[in-house]
Parts: structure tokens; C-alpha cells; sequence
């Protein structure tokens, strides 16, 4: 590697012009593969009478479908999947609770370039063969978790995974064998800044140098807490599981916003209304294409997140567009240590279990920066008598235990009156995040 803090610098440093040549070509190459392998693509451009060789700028990619979650969930789980399955040497689905299941899928190909994303990101974060990384996995970040670990070893740094959920013999691991980064998620930070304290170590009691984070948003006040309690510099990362994470967009130390892998994904921003690009500095939509995905190619897939980009160079030297850090959602997804909820799809388990339509509202980040309590109005069949409260108590700890199983994610169950879920207007709330955006 040369280049200092920089793993790749022929392809991250590449000239503007180059690059923009580099994506037409590998744009085109993706829409055939689509086209060819995928019945999902191969309908929707007939019926637009598109021909990917047709595509002469970057730009006529506006003309084609936006593609959502929700399409790839009717296509589970073979249906986005562009090589024969003996090519596939690995699929992660992502948990959640939602309205389909989310898969990535990957061929060898994929991995070594899912493992170059990956050193990208973390050299960008300081990294280098003398670090000693410790990844907290989980089933919440696993496959992001085996990505850093690949990204790691190609960087030479040394691994330390140390299962995730007992923050005590976190610490207790990165105090022995001295790790110098975290790469985990903010709430991850945070649990082991509060067993810090109650161990009476505090942070110079580690020799952490680097958080590398990401996974679940947390704005400027979480980094100033975490690098003021852990004595670290902490740096974003981001991406789709769909597409890759880590690897699609990441903070450099001048933490001027993520610089995107472009010569891997294409970044567009759009209206969320209309759906019409915007150009650089409007805040709107994050949608990726996918350049070099052999497994599952993406073609103008919405994030859901929104941001503005930036192409203009950054200090650290990278030609490649940066990505403001996600501040909110065009819908009421919620992502909590890498778990997507959407709080709809959570209303068939939970009027399942009480019998009966019922309101409710996911709240996160009350108690803790990953708490997550859904709050249950009444059903007037549970109020009353003694009989009626046992049965309610029954419901709470059989949802509990549920939607737990669900989610992968301890949750509370608060059974309140309707009225405590009214928002502005009369309007019924269904999620409340008090954690704050990106940024």
C-alpha cells in the first residue's frame, strides 16, 4: 500500500474525467447483466423500449425505474440474484422486521472487492498493519462485521472478535490485549463508555486510538460524547446491506463528509416527491447503482436516506464525491444496531397477539442510545376488572418475547393510554426517534 491514508490510490485519487468514463462503462456493463439475468429489470425496460447500449452519458440513467425495498422483498429471495446460484458463494439476509426480507448475495468476485471497500474505509479511518482492531459481533452486524474483518486482513492489521453483548468482557479484552480501534456501532461507544465508568478505568485505562462507527445515525453531540469518553477520534461510516457495509461511503480524517466508492456505485440524489435528480448540494434522496456487483446488481436503488453530495476535491487528497452524513428518512424506517424496523410492518405482530386492531408508536433512544420501547394503547377488551389486567399483563410479556425473537433486539412492551400516543394535531405517532439524525 502507498499513498498514506489512502489503500488504493490509482482508483481514489482518479482524475474527475477518468472517472466519470470508468462509471459510463461500468453502468453499461451492469444494465446488460440486469437485463440479461434479472425477469425484474428485463420487464421494466421493455416496457420503456430501453436498450442499455443507448446509455451515452450518466445521465440517461434518469429514464429508467427507481428500484425500492419493497421490489427486491417480491423477488425474494432468488429473484435479484444475476448469476447461477453455483456462483454464489454467499447470502446474508438482513434481520428486521419489515415487509420483506432484504438478501445479499455474493460471488467470489464480490467478496475480494467487498474486502478491498472495506481496507478503503478503514485506512481512510487511520487504520494500518499496526492497529489492533476489536469488532464487538452480533447477529445485528455479523455480515458487516465479517466485511470489516476482510477489509482488516487485507489492511494486516490483527482482528480481535470478541462476541458481542457482554460490554464488561469488552473492555476487559480491549484493555489486555491493547486494541487500538473500535469498529462497532455508536451504541456499541457508548455501553462501553458506561462500563468504563463503573469499572473506574475511564479512557486512559485503554489504549484506544480510533471508533469507527456506523450502523445506526447519530448526530455531532454523540461523536463529541463518544470521543470525549473514550479518548478516541470517531469516524462514520455507511452503506446498504442490499449493496455493501462497509464499503459504499466513509469519513476520511478531515471528516468533510463520506467520500463514496464511485468506481464500485454510482450516487445519485433525487427529489423524494417527484423523483427527479437534483444536482450536487441539494439535499434529497440517496439512490446507488451498483458498477461492479456480479451476485446482485442494483440499478437506481433508493436508500431512503437523505443527504446532498458533494464532488468538489477534499484536502485528504480523494477525487471521489463525498456524501453529507445522513440527518433523516423519507419514510418511518428506524435502523437500530444495523436492525431495520419499520413500524408498520410491526402492527401484524402486535394485533396478532392482543386479538384486535390496536395503536401503538415505536420509541428509541429513551433509556438508552439503543433502547427500543413500543408503547401500546389500551384495548378497551383489557381495561377493567382484575381478570381483564392479568390478561393484559399475559399480552405484554408474550409481545415481548416476540417481537424480541423478531427483531434480534431486547424491546420493552409499555401499555399507556391512547392519548399518550396523540401527536401534533390529534395525528397517532408511530415512531418517535430521540436520537437524533447524522448529522
Amino acid at each position: 500500500m502507498e499513498g498514506g491514508h489512502i489503500f488504493n490510490p490509482e482508483a481514489e485519487t482518479m482524475a474527475r474525467d477518468e472517472l466519470l468514463q470508468l462509471q459510463l462503462e461500468r453502468v453499461q456493463a451492469t444494465l446488460n447483466r440486469a437485463m440479461r439475468n434479472i425477469a425484474w429489470y428485463r420487464e421494466r425496460f421493455a416496457s420503456l423500449d430501453f436498450v442499455p447500449d443507448g446509455v451515452r452519458s450518466l445521465e440517461d440513467l434518469a429514464r429508467l425505474p427507481l428500484t425500492s425495498r419493497m421490489d427486491m422483498a417480491e423477488g425474494y429471495p432468488y429473484g435479484f440474484i444475476a448469476v447461477p446460484l453455483r456462483e454464489v458463494v454467499r447470502i446474508d439476509t438482513a434481520p428486521g422486521l419489515t415487509w420483506g426480507p432484504a438478501v445479499a448475495a455474493y460471488t467470489r468476485n464480490d467478496l475480494m472487492h467487498w474486502a478491498e471497500l472495506a481496507a478503503r474505509v478503514m485506512t481512510a479511518a487511520g487504520i494500518d498493519a499496526d492497529s489492533v482492531v476489536q469488532i464487538p459481533f452480533e447477529t445485528g452486524m455479523f455480515d458487516a462485521g465479517f466485511g470489516f474483518a476482510s477489509g482488516a486482513h487485507l489492511i494486516g492489521a490483527s482482528v480481535i472478535s470478541v462476541p458481542g453483548g457482554d460490554y464488561r468482557k469488552q473492555v476487559q479484552v480491549m484493555h489486555d490485549y491493547r486494541s487500538t480501534v473500535l469498529v462497532g456501532m455508536p451504541s456499541d461507544a457508548l455501553h462501553l463508555a458506561d462500563e468504563l465508568e463503573q469499572m473506574d478505568l475511564g479512557p486512559r485505562g485503554l489504549w484506544l486510538q480510533t471508533a469507527l462507527l456506523g450502523g445506526e445515525p447519530w448526530p455531532e453531540p454523540t461523536r463529541v460524547e463518544i470521543e470525549e469518553r473514550l479518548g478516541v477520534q470517531a469516524l462514520d461510516n455507511y452503506g446498504v446491506r442490499v449493496a455493501a457495509w462497509p464499503g459504499l461511503a466513509a469519513e476520511c480524517e478531515e471528516r468533510a463528509g463520506l467520500h463514496i466508492n464511485e468506481d464500485f456505485f454510482l450516487a445519485e440524489v433525487v427529489d423524494p416527491d417527484t423523483l427527479e435528480p437534483l444536482p450536487p448540494g441539494a439535499e434529497g434522496e440517496l439512490v446507488i447503482t451498483t458498477l461492479e456487483k456480479e451476485a446482485l446488481p442494483l440499478i437506481r436503488y433508493r436508500t431512503g436516506d437523505v443527504c446532498s453530495l458533494n464532488v468538489e476535491p477534499c484536502a485528504c487528497g480523494r477525487s471521489f464525491a463525498r456524501m453529507s452524513r445522513p440527518r433523516q428518512r423519507t419514510d418511518d424506517t428506524i435502523v437500530v444496531r444495523g436492525i431495520i424496523i419499520q413500524p408498520r410492518a410491526i402492527a401484524d405482530t402486535v394485533e396478532g397477539l392482543v386479538g384486535a386492531s390496536t395503536e401503538h408508536e415505536v420509541v428509541v433512544g429513551g433509556q438508552a442510545f439503543d433502547d427500543v420501547e413500543i408503547r401500546v394503547a389500551v384495548p378497551a377488551q383489557h381495561s377493567g376488572t382484575e381478570q381483564r389486567l392479568m390478561a393484559l399483563a399475559r399480552m405484554r410479556g408474550d409481545l415481548e418475547r416476540e417481537l424480541a425473537a423478531v427483531l434480534g433486539l431486547p424491546v420493552r412492551i409499555a401499555v399507556v393510554e391512547r392519548s399518550s400516543l396523540t401527536g401534533d394535531e390529534g395525528v397517532i405517532r408511530t415512531a418517535v426517534d430521540l436520537r437524533g439524525g447524522g448529522g
